[in-house]
């Protein structure tokens, strides 16, 4: 066996390794990566800015990390905005200006991001802000401004179902004199108004508003009836706020506190004691995050990241602002690739030798227009669930309805745009209010707050109640001999005291007696009611005055055992016998020339015919028939027994209308006495059938009253007559020849 030569082999190797390098070399170099600047604009010195700004750096990492073959890579360029607007301008315009960057991601707030919106649209330059709200800042009007966080006016249809879930009628906004705060206000309303929610009030605090200013303007909200506030504003302010109302009683029971997503999402995220303590039992909205596997490890390997490049903040945690910023960096990575690798440069405007400003310097960006339509075609699946814009705008996502209990907080349900509030994201779930868990509202109380108190400020209802002699069933004025108060009693006062408790608010009222000073009749009731009625309308009136009596009955059930019979009147029978011949007459017009069953003598054709007609009570045939006819005539007699029941009134009814025309003996100067007939049925009371009197015609009516003292015709002698009660002859009412008619009826004013 000749053996191979060991040289020849090792050359051949080595040869090939020098080759396989030398290729892997030369790909090397071949490939370059190309930069695109992206400059990102916040308020650094915030703990939300470091946590969005490491999201941003991490986003970065992981695309890239899974997408190595992306010939684009995105080159940070951040500035601080310094919590100012003129400062988030400055940092943007930097950044288009010298830096030449093709997108922005931020500013911080809503008012910084009004100004950097209009750099961006001049320069072509997408603006990307994951924290800008507010409404205003319509993506519309703005076509290079991409909202990548949720619109303000998102929530306000969770706050309202919230809101009428719990039956609370009206509701007072708390929120900061700023765009931010001041952006959602409309949709607020409106969307509270939809759901007959009343809007009685607006708070604005100032941003730069003093304790001292805090506590005056929650002093002003304690003295009116409204106890349910939604809060919105920004979380130091918030914080004040919360604490302010600890202090002077307004976190007890019988107040209804809700926060929007921002303030919920900052101060729920990273509880603190100290801030969580003066919220208890604050209700609050936030968009649901569904958690996944990809956002625990996310979350798992942000802390370690953060912690190691800011060691002094141990207790932040990672919130929606964060998540966010991390969606929206892998969206713009995504769509820096779509848009190509060319055409990254700034064409530089054409100014005059006399314009000096950076604005009128202010070039625009070559690939502007394909960035903007690869940004508003991305979509992918982020850490927040589903991310794609429309309009330039991300969709509004489910709400999480939350309570602040303890250190933390308990979930009580969720809002979805599609199907309302439900306890939990299941279709098999109803919008009613039983669908969330029992809350546990301020006061450590878990019974729903009513919503309103009775008002310290505000005017009361003046009631004018008239004073009068004479029938004080409706409306009586008394006074305590004792005390000297007065006392207003009567059918009208329960009836507009028990309405009044039923109202969903408060109504502060007081009656005013119509009444001289000494307790005597100011005037009459139409003296009253004209000087009300040129400043007011009056409702219609809800009973009409009438008189009815009511008596007892006496059971005259008769024990007879042929009592049965009694429904069966003579009527009845002829009746039916009249129709079985008739029946029998017909059937053998029809039958007896075809059908030799009905021919031969007159006795056999009378009794085909008749038995004919008696057959067709039922439709079974011989024995079945006469069996069915006696359950049909038990049936007919055993429901007819109802009407065997008589009501006769244990006293004599002519009696009872003799002695009712006694009650009024005195005068009653708002009380007119007619008597007139009424057919049955009587709407406004029980009918009598044996009460009645004649027609005017027949009957003679008369009646005095003591005069008026203040009349020009009244006797003060002491040997007048003084009339004490009212006569009426009734002799023609017993006349045997008068026929009684059906109802009695006494009217009084409408009430």
């Amino acid at each position: 066996m000749r053996k191979t030569p060991f040289k020849p082999v090792l050359s051949f190797l080595l040869f090939l390794c020098l080759k396989i390098l030398f290729i892997e070399m030369g790909v090397a170099q071949n490939t370059t990566f190309i930069p695109v600047n992206v400059g990102v604009a916040l308020d650094l010195d915030s703990l939300d800015a470091n946590i969005a700004l490491s999201c941003i750096n991490m986003a970065l990492s992981d695309f890239y990390a899974t997408h190595g073959g992306y010939k684009t890579r995105v080159a940070l360029a951040i500035r601080d905005s310094k919590k100012d607007v003129v400062g988030a301008a400055a940092a943007a315009l930097d950044l288009i200006k010298n830096v030449e960057v093709q997108a922005i991601l931020g500013p911080s707030t809503s008012m910084q991001a009004n100004l950097v919106i209009e750099l961006g649209e001049k320069a072509q330059v997408p603006i990307i802000s994951f924290s800008a709200s507010s409404p205003s800042l319509a993506s519309i009007r703005s076509p290079y401004f991409f909202r990548a966080t949720n619109n303000d006016s998102a929530q306000v249809n969770a706050i309202s179902a919230l809101v009428q879930s719990f039956g609370w009628r009206e509701a007072v906004p708390i929120y900061i004199d700023n765009e931010y705060g001041e952006g959602i206000i409309p949709y607020l309303t409106d969307a509270l108004q939809a759901v007959d929610v009343r809007v009685p009030y607006r708070s604005v605090i100032s941003p730069s508003a003093t304790d001292a200013q805090i506590v005056a303007e929650l002093y002003k909200l304690m003295t009116m009836q409204t106890r349910v506030f939604i809060v919105h504003m920004f979380p130091s302010l918030g914080a004040r706020l919360f604490a302010r109302a600890k202090e002077i009683g307004m976190m007890s029971e019988g107040y209804v506190w809700i926060m929007t997503d921002g303030l919920t999402a900052e101060f729920l995220s990273s509880p603190n004691p100290s801030v969580t303590d003066t919220m208890q039992g604050v209700l609050g909205i936030k968009p649901y995050v569904p958690r996944t596997k990809e956002l625990e490890n996310f979350r798992a390997r942000w802390k370690r990241k953060f912690l190691q490049d800011n060691p002094n903040s141990i207790d932040a945690e990672l919130n929606i602002y964060g998540l966010w910023a991390y969606d929206a960096t892998k969206a713009l990575a995504m769509a820096v690739e779509k848009a190509g690798a060319t055409n990254f440069g700034f064409q530089k405007a054409n100014i005059d030798s006399n314009s000096s400003t950076d604005l009128a310097t202010l070039g625009t960006s070559l690939n502007g227009p394909n960035l903007l339509q690869a940004l508003s075609n991305t979509s992918f699946k982020g850490l927040t669930g589903d991310y794609h814009f429309v309009d330039r705008q991300l969709q509004p996502p489910a709400f999480k309805i939350v309570n602040v209990n303890g250190n933390g907080v308990r979930g009580l349900g969720f809002w979805k745009p599609a199907r309302g509030l439900v306890k939990r994201l299941d279709p098999a779930n109803s919008t009613s209010m039983s669908s969330i868990s029992n809350a546990i509202f301020p006061g450590d109380t878990t019974l729903v707050p009513k919503g309103w108190e009775i008002p310290t400020d505000e005017k009361k209802l003046k009631i004018g109640v008239p004073v009068k002699d004479g029938f004080t069933e409706f409306v009586a004025v008394t006074t305590d001999p004792i005390s000297n108060a007065t006392k207003v009693t009567g059918y009208c006062i329960d009836v507009f005291d028990a309405v009044v408790k039923a109202l969903p608010y408060a109504l502060p009222y007081e009656y005013i007696p119509y009444a001289n000073p000494d307790g005597k009749p100011a005037g009459n009731y139409d003296d009253l009611a004209y000087q009300v009625s040129l400043y007011i309308d009056f409702t219609l009136p809800y009973t009409e005055s009438g008189v009815n009596m009511i008596v007892p009955i006496a059971d005259n059930n008769s024990k007879n055992a042929w009592v049965f019979m009694k429904p069966l009147t003579w009527d009845l029978w002829v009746s039916t016998l009249v129709l079985f011949v008739f029946i029998g007459f017909v059937v053998w017009v029809l039958e007896h020339r075809v059908n030799e069953d009905f021919r031969g003598s007159a006795s056999n054709q009378a009794g085909a015919s008749f038995w004919f007609s008696f057959s067709t009570m039922v439709f079974a045939q011989r024995l079945a028939a006469f069996l069915a006819l006696i359950i049909f005539f038990v049936m007919f007699v055993s429901r007819e027994r109802r009407e065997l029941r008589h009501s006769d009134p244990t006293a004599s009814t002519w009696d009872r209308t003799k002695n009712f025309f006694r009650v009024f003996i005195q005068r009653d100067s708002s009380t007119s006495l007619n008597s007139r007939q009424k057919e049955l049925p009587d709407t406004n009371g029980i009918s009598l059938h044996t009460i009645g009197v004649p027609s005017p015609s027949a009957c003679s009516i008369h009646a005095q009253f003591p005069e008026d003292p203040s009349s020009t015709d009244y006797d003060s002698s002491p040997d007048r007559q003084t009339p004490q009660e009212v006569e009426i002859n009734i002799d023609q009412l017993t006349s045997q020849n008068q026929e009684r008619p059906t109802a009695l009826e006494i009217d009084h004013e409408n009430n």
